[in-house]
């Protein structure tokens, strides 16, 4: 797969239940159907915003077959396995089902225990030799508790360039993402994992985003995604941006998903606002700023 199939506007896909807390496959094929025909570039699934502590090995296995089979080709697909035991995460790749027919794996930076660099390096590079597609790394120190510096992404980015092949970066620090696309090998992805800087990483020289706030505006968002990546419509990437500002707050206040499926219910009502402890919905000052700054 060439790396550039990634490069734009791909969604972190929520998972949608029902009241009595269950999968509600009916509303995720509407979404997935909504997500395609707005042009989103690719589809993140089984990431942090798809709840994915939450679910049930079954259920993991089975959303992930069902994603792959409503999506039926039609946009790129990367799955989301990763975990804090290089073991378990090396034994979910070998038992994944049909995991050639997805394009990537995004995986996470080891979270809770902790490893210093040389352990980040060790673990990602089993992974990379483990995997049968390509990789994706995920930095985003505020929920794993440590942050793999630009020194050890570069390393695992020049030892494994057919394997590894970009980063979703997501510390906030905008010198480090921009010292990873300073250094970076040709063709090594620097993603955005915040819809918030995703338009200034770009801006830097980054290759898009793993957008959050794509889930309810794909067309929109996308289109400020290529804007951003195309010299004569940065102006125009610029205004658009702004117009997401209010959002961008907004989404994250109580948390990641409830303010995403706040808003998605709020634009389509089919979208229950459930999620499932230790996560709670959106509050009514939150519910109340997200329905004024819909577009």
């Amino acid at each position: 797969m060439s790396p550039q199939r990634l490069r734009g506007m791909g969604v972190a896909l929520t998972t949608p239940f029902l009241q009595d807390g269950s999968i509600d496959y009916d509303t995720l094929d509407f979404h997935l159907d909504y997500l395609i025909d707005g042009n989103t570039d690719y589809i993140v699934a089984l990431g942090t915003t798809a709840e994915t502590p939450t679910l049930t090995h079954d259920e993991k296995k089975q959303l992930a077959l069902h994603i792959l089979d409503h999506v039926a080709g039609r946009c790129p697909l990367v799955l989301g396995i990763g975990g804090n035991s290089t073991a378990a995460v090396i034994d979910e790749i070998h038992h994944t089902d049909r995991l050639e027919e997805f394009d990537a794996i995004l995986s996470v930076v080891p979270y809770y225990n902790k490893p210093v660099q040389e352990g980040m390096y060790r673990h990602f590079a089993a992974i990379a030799k483990a995997s049968p597609i390509p990789v994706v790394l995920y930095n985003i120190p505020g929920r794993t508790g440590v942050n793999m510096n630009v020194d050890t992404i570069i390393r695992l980015a020049k030892d494994f360039p057919d394997k590894i092949i970009g980063v979703k970066e997501a510390s906030g620090n905008m010198e480090q993402a921009q010292n990873v696309i300073t250094r970076r090998p040709k063709g090594f992805l620097v993603l955005s994992g915040d819809d918030s800087l995703a338009h200034s990483m770009i801006r830097l020289g980054g290759d898009g985003v793993i957008s959050v706030l794509g889930n309810a505006y794909p067309a929109q968002f996308t289109e400020m995604i290529h804007k951003s990546l195309d010299e004569e419509t940065v102006e125009e990437a610029s205004l658009l941006h702004q117009k997401f500002s209010a959002l961008y707050s907004l989404l994250f206040k109580d948390g990641n998903p409830a303010g995403i499926k706040c808003l998605l219910h709020l634009l389509f009502p089919r979208y229950q606002e459930v999620l499932r402890l230790p996560l709670i919905p959106a509050t009514d000052t939150t519910r109340k700023g997200l329905k004024a700054e819909i577009l």
